[in-house]
């Protein structure tokens, strides 16, 4: 690939995204805005591990919410890697038989890093806040330029306390981006979304049907570029965080996926990714 092809609006392909120099600052400007974000409501920057460890999400659930989404690691087999180191013919995928049992898998949200890290904590001081940024991955049933990866990023500003401190969290951040949106002129619509964490059976469920407990941003009718999640006290209670009542925390989060706003961008306003840097620059001074 030369400098030039390089430098040209990002490629993808099987759901996974070449993201040239134009596009690395348009998503860099867009981190400084959410992380200023951050900051400015005291989130600690913090970087976990790349990988999450099965068992940690059997604490969550995850697998009996997200089957479908799940990406797992695996390593070759002993028995089997000697057979990669004969010059055989190379397949494109690798047997089942050949792996040994998966023990670890690769994230497909940023924070649930977050209230792992935080468990059987009792918060003190108030309400603890991280800002985080991780590569997920979600196996998808098609994928659609960076409208839809296997691999992406996603930056998130987590607020982990009380039910009335989780909503104030949200409801700062519900108005600072529609403000945000609004100066930066990318028209989206606020839209209830179902959250797969509260099991269709249990009670849970019908409380998400009464009061949304997941509401994002979507541009042109279906994509979603960034996200108001409140779990209420599903991982306060998993993770076992309390508050200083000693009751189970509530956890809620902002998200915004990076490179669906890079799409969305450059397909409303037909610039270049460096005019594009500067317009997101713009828009976020006081």
């Amino acid at each position: 690939m030369s400098t030039s092809e390089a430098g040209r609006s990002p490629s993808t392909r099987g759901g996974l995204a070449t993201l040239g120099p134009g596009a690395l600052r348009l998503r860099a400007t867009l981190e400084g805005v959410f992380t200023g974000w951050a900051a400015e409501v005291g989130a600690d920057a913090v970087q976990y591990p790349p990988l999450m460890r099965v068992e940690d999400l059997h604490r969550l659930d995850y697998f009996q919410n997200f089957p479908q989404l799940a990406i797992l690691g695996a390593a070759l087999t002993e028995e089997a890697a000697p057979e990669y180191a004969t010059g055989a013919p190379r397949e494109a995928s690798l047997p089942a038989g050949h792996l040994t049992e998966a023990s670890y898998a690769l994230p497909s949200a940023a924070c649930y890093n977050v209230y792992l890290d935080l468990a059987g904590r009792t918060l003190t001081d108030g309400p603890h806040k991280v800002t985080t940024v991780a590569t997920c991955f979600r196996r998808e049933t098609h994928y659609d330029a960076l409208r839809r990866l296997l691999g992406f990023s996603m930056r998130e500003i987590v607020c982990v306390g009380t039910r009335d401190e989780v909503l104030a969290h949200l409801e700062l951040f519900r108005k600072k981006i529609t403000g945000y949106l609004s100066e930066l002129g990318l028209p989206v619509e606020i839209e209830a979304a179902t959250d797969p964490f509260f099991d269709a059976s249990a009670g849970r469920a019908l409380m998400a049907q009464l009061f949304p407990v997941k509401e994002e941003f979507v541009f042109d009718g279906s994509l979603a570029i960034g996200s108001l999640n409140f779990h209420r006290n599903f991982f306060g209670e998993r993770c076992e965080i309390r508050t200083a009542d000693g009751e189970p925390a509530f956890t809620g989060c902002v998200a915004f996926g990076l490179e669906r706003w890079i799409s969305a961008l450059t397909s409303h306003f037909g610039l270049t990714e460096d005019e594009l840097a500067d317009r997101v620059l713009a828009a976020g001074r006081p």
